[in-house]
């Protein structure tokens, strides 16, 4: 966003000179207004490399703009033919513009309407601006379907509407994706990137409605490290937090792409695995449970060991989301009873 706020002002400078023709110094309101207009469509394009996490675009558009800038200055010092400097900045505006375009093209796959409506809007502008440059160094007193105050005119209207729908469209695209950020974040749990209860609950949703019909069951496993609160109490928040993204991390490398992980709050989290029975379940939560056992986290304090208690259940027929997770938390009580450090299943569990 500095960026872009950066290329708004260099273009709002350089419409400023341009306006005033005429009245400040030759060379204020020709070479030194291009060229800052120069740099204002560089470091657009540049804000939307940025937006499309591609920093290196330093590297590659600020040499191009030295360049440009000093063969426009060329140009002028050598007292070329005043067409052919106005096709040269046009052609160099363009090129520059249409690198921003490429960068909201990158993700034209997966993009919003807006981002390939902006795509397309602002490749016809660039395409309009190039061609004025190309007529004005070819027929530089116009041609017989267009004078040249006119094709002057249209040439200024079309960067007009480069720099309106840049901007626009940045702020748009800039509330666009803030948007889906806040939304994101209504489901996924910002410490350990994994979904929080509400995103987890809706990604079981659909696991629920297929236990109605015949076929492999869904397992679900309720996972709440032991005696988590001396972690915090003993080395701090930091500490407590940095042994949580361990842990996730830990469980994920024990799960298949297919399987799902989520924090239910504090140091409680659930497991879900498709088409696994209660078994089968029972041995994934083994397997968590010695990686977990065999996970020191490494702290600017101590180096902290971990254990985990797990109750396993799998989803029934007639489960509401209240009732299987009532069942596999009392599985989960069951495993912390026998002494922590321990797996439960839900059937045991009502034996205890």
């Amino acid at each position: 966003m500095s960026t872009w706020a950066v290329a708004k002002q260099c273009q709002a400078v350089a419409w400023f000179l341009l306006y005033f023709r005429g009245v400040v110094p030759e060379w204020l309101s020709g070479p030194a207004a291009m060229a800052v207009l120069l740099a204002g469509f560089a470091l657009d394009a540049g804000a939307l490399w940025e937006a499309a996490g591609k920093p290196a675009w330093r590297h590659v558009l600020l040499p191009g703009l030295a360049a440009s800038i000093a063969a426009l200055l060329g140009l002028h010092f050598a007292d070329a033919d005043p067409g052919l400097r106005v096709a040269a900045g046009s052609l160099l505006v363009s090129a520059f513009f249409l690198s921003g375009v490429a960068a909201l093209a990158v993700a034209w796959r997966h993009g919003s309407m807006l981002r390939r409506f902006l795509v397309i809007a602002m490749f016809v502008l660039t395409v309009v601006v190039a061609a004025r440059g190309a007529l004005t160094a070819l027929q530089p007193d116009g041609s017989s379907w267009l004078s040249a105050a006119a094709l002057q005119m249209f040439g200024f209207g079309a960067f007009y509407l480069m720099m309106l729908t840049n901007a626009f469209g940045y702020l748009l695209l800039s509330k666009e994706k803030l948007q889906g950020e806040l939304k994101r974040l209504e489901i996924i749990d910002p410490l350990t990137d994994v979904p929080n209860r509400r995103g987890f609950y809706q990604a079981l949703a659909p696991w629920m409605a297929l236990a109605r019909r015949p076929g492999q069951p869904t397992a679900l496993i309720i996972l709440s490290l032991d005696q988590f609160k001396r972690v915090n109490d003993s080395y701090g928040h930091n500490a407590g937090d940095a042994a949580l993204k361990a842990m996730v991390d830990t469980c994920r490398k024990q799960l298949r792409d297919s399987d799902l992980i989520g924090r239910l709050g504090g140091a409680e989290f659930a497991i879900q695995l498709p088409r696994t029975s209660l078994a089968d379940a029972k041995i994934v939560a083994e397997r968590v449970r010695s990686a977990i056992a065999n996970m020191p986290v490494k702290t600017e304090r101590a180096l902290i060991s971990l254990t985990a208690s797990m109750g396993v259940t799998t989803i029934r027929a007639d489960d509401s989301t209240v009732s299987l997770f009532k069942r596999a938390d009392e599985a989960l009580q069951a495993a912390i009873l026998r002494g922590h450090n321990q797996i439960a299943e839900a059937s045991e569990a009502a034996e205890v």
